[in-house]
């Protein structure tokens, strides 16, 4: 299952960023649920009991929507195609296939497509930038040891 949210309107924006800062005054809680009222635009409400993890959830959405950025929800157990998984790395799928081939990713097989799970494919993007990182830092110490002006 995946859910993606794509923005189309300066209103709707505008509508997330006041919703994620409403959102926020009531996540200041440590009860599990919490009781919000829905309003249809026709003056019926519904009161409803909603885990506030999921609130929190649906706080991070808005904060995205409100920056104009679409949002996809995908669930940590996920199985992926190689095309979405290159996608969300946004590296190309023969670049994605190169890497699973290597066994730097782990995948397996339904019949002769290959399916990786979003929560393995996270960790190796996790590993991946961390090493970018580290490769960074080193950089940034020889420059200055070379006194390259990186100070």
């Amino acid at each position: 299952m995946s859910i993606a949210v794509k923005q189309n309107s300066d209103a709707l924006v505008q509508a997330a960023r006041e919703s994620a800062r409403n959102l926020s005054i009531f996540l200041h809680t440590h009860a599990d649920i919490q009781e919000i009222q829905i309003g249809s635009g026709t003056g019926d409400t519904q009161q409803v009991h909603i885990p506030t993890q999921a609130l929190h959830l649906l706080r991070e959405i808005l904060v995205e929507l409100g920056m104009g950025n679409d949002v996809r929800i995908i669930p940590v157990t996920a199985e992926l195609t190689t095309q979405e998984a290159a996608d969300i790395i946004n590296v190309s799928r023969p670049f994605l296939v190169q890497l699973l081939e290597r066994g730097e990713i782990h995948y397996h097989k339904v019949g002769t497509h290959r399916r990786i799970r979003y929560d393995d494919l996270m960790a190796h993007k996790e590993k991946s930038d961390a090493a970018r990182r580290q490769a960074m830092d080193e950089l940034v110490v020889q420059a200055q040891e070379m006194g390259m002006g990186y100070d």
